[in-house]
């Protein structure tokens, strides 16, 4: 299991995935804005994506959970 942190503050901007797909390592799961740039984050895993717990638009802080692949 594995679970997807935020690499820095910012929105989500689009979510590409959805609960329950099989996703490959390096696969990008959602984007994020910061910066007023886009920041890709991937699966780090090949798994299925059990939960993903934000939503598009939400404000997330560095280090926040985002999703987790098992």
């Amino acid at each position: 299991m594995a679970e997807i942190l935020a690499p820095m503050s910012g929105n989500i901007w689009k979510i590409l995935v959805k609960e329950g797909e099989l996703v490959t390592p390096e696969q990008e799961i959602l984007i994020m804005e910061a910066m007023k740039m886009e920041i890709p984050v991937t699966a780090p895993i090949e798994g299925k994506l059990i939960a993903i717990k934000v939503k598009e638009g939400d404000p997330v802080e560095a280090e926040t959970l985002l999703a987790v692949v098992e």
